[in-house]
């Protein structure tokens, strides 16, 4: 059975599995350094921004005087621009930093991919890893960008102000962020339940992406046997079930955001009230209570913002558990570091060293199972086939004919015995050596998006428009190229007519 997320096993990361993506961040640690430098600076400033008021009812409304109002009005035009710039560049940065983390989280997942044996695919829907490719590394940029953002804006922000409160009044600033520890309790409660929840919405829509696609790719079967209707209750089920596992996570994010609201609320009317009360006694400036009860009311949007970012961040942690289960998926076919050193790899080929293939085949004894299978295919066969030959392969249905293409090709590497390939194990030379020498037709061949002539040069990107020609000639399909209307140029594949 193809795995969706139902039947696999999750290693769970530690720190939310920051760790285990931090080599995709380090070439934009600048960028990142920028991002976090800039969001400092803005919120710096607007904590400070609440002491102009303070001055301006001490000063201006307290003193009756209009002294210094100049140098008042353009300090405080100052800090907005300051402010401004330091949100522009920043919002930027952010930008850019997740545009570029997703996509060099995608390209190392697809070149992964690309690495990987017959036997993975076998295993895996094709929606379980097309949202490790493409939705999780979205989320993960996502996250790491503006998420970042957010939480350097609210760490920087209560950090300031809570400097700028223990100067006004020690018991008044140490009563406010008495809430802390509290909000660090509920965190960590809420994590492992949320990360959880957010896990099994993962596992759905994978399964959802899964039997979407195959609704699609296998259209001409369901329409055959009439199985819409079962197509469509399969996949009403899982909707369902997704929507039943979303809104029970958004029920326990809601909780854990109005559980730390109230410690929040609590909190803040603490301070106000003592505030108040020193206010009236006279032990404290009517400004310098201004200025508590800006922040009093402001910090509690900042501890929101903080607090959604860690949501968010404990819901990416599940996205990054995916990327790092398939970047570290082995491939069941590998070339030994001897013969990548010699022949190269699928990216890095050593073409030099590369010997002409002759084309004598031989099965020595192979014996046979799937990685997935429970019994042998294939048990001690032999066969011999000399350059030139041509050999027919008859036999029932699950007889093992197509295997014996798979391991001449070497998408599987027999269980035992060996294949050789002009006399030698076909382990001791490179996959892409063996695969650049090996044509497969198969029964229903693949048409990738493009122009037929851009389909005819996937396995030969240099070839000319006369080795094309000469190549069509050969396999008899001038006649069904010239019908199509333009020829070599007709677009062919998923957005255009297919060969018939």
């Amino acid at each position: 059975m193809k795995k969706t997320e139902n039947n696999a096993k999750q290693k769970h990361l530690p720190f939310f599995g920051l760790p285990a993506i931090s080599g995709f961040l380090k070439p934009h640690r600048r960028l990142i350094i920028t991002l976090a430098a800039t969001m400092a600076v803005s919120s710096g400033v607007e904590a400070v921004l609440p002491l102009f008021q303070s001055y301006a009812i001490t000063h201006f409304i307290g003193q009756n005087t209009l002294d210094t109002m100049g140098w008042f009005i353009l300090l405080y035009l100052l800090m907005l621009c300051i402010e401004g710039a330091m949100d522009g560049i920043g919002g930027y940065a952010s930008c850019v930093a997740e545009v570029n983390v997703d996509r060099d989280i995608r390209k190392a997942c697809f070149e992964h991919v690309q690495s990987l044996s017959f036997g993975y695919f076998n295993r895996n829907s094709v929606g379980y890893i097309h949202s490790r490719v493409i939705s999780d590394p979205d989320n993960v940029g996502r996250i790491i960008s503006w998420g970042l953002m957010d939480a350097v804006l609210s760490i920087s922000y209560i950090c300031v102000i809570l400097v700028v409160m223990l100067r006004l009044s020690v018991r008044l600033g140490l009563l406010l962020f008495a809430i802390v520890p509290f909000i660090v309790i509920v965190t960590l409660l809420f994590q492992r339940p949320l990360t959880e929840k957010n896990r099994r919405v993962r596992e759905d829509n994978s399964r959802i992406t899964s039997n979407f696609n195959e609704g699609i790719t296998g259209a001409r079967t369901i329409k055959t046997l009439v199985i819409e209707k079962h197509m469509l209750s399969d996949f009403q089920r899982d909707t369902k079930k997704m929507h039943r596992d979303a809104v029970s996570a958004g029920g326990l994010r809601a909780i854990y955001h109005s559980t730390i609201i109230f410690i929040a609320s609590f909190a803040l009317a603490l301070v106000l009230w003592r505030g108040g009360r020193l206010t009236q006694q006279g032990l404290m400036a009517v400004g310098t209570l201004s200025v508590f009860m800006n922040y009093a009311t402001s910090v509690t949007g900042y501890v929101q913002d903080l607090l959604g970012s860690i949501s968010n961040l404990i819901a990416s942690q599940a996205n990054i558990e995916r990327i790092d289960e398939l970047l570290h998926s082995q491939s069941d076919v590998n070339d030994t570091p001897e013969v990548t050193e010699k022949y190269g790899d699928c990216f890095h080929p050593k073409k030099e060293n590369w010997e002409p293939l002759q084309g004598d085949v031989e099965f020595e004894d192979v014996t046979f199972r799937y990685p997935d299978g429970e019994v042998n295919v294939l048990e001690h066969f032999n066969l011999k086939v000399p350059k030139g030959g041509m050999v027919a392969v008859v036999g029932e249905t699950g007889a093992g004919k197509s295997t014996l293409a798979n391991l001449v090709c070497r998408f599987f590497e027999p269980t035992a015995g060996r294949v050789l390939i002009d006399g030698r194990d076909a382990r001791e030379r490179s996959q892409l050596w063996l695969h650049s020498h090996i044509g497969c037709v198969l029964q229903t061949p693949h048409l990738f998006s493009g122009t037929v002539a851009e389909n005819l040069r996937y396995g030969c990107p240099d070839a000319t428009d006369e080795q094309l020609h000469e190549a069509v000639r050969r396999v008899d399909a001038e006649a069904v190229i010239d019908r199509m209307e333009n020829g070599y140029n007709s677009p062919v594949g998923e957005d255009g007519n297919r060969l018939s």
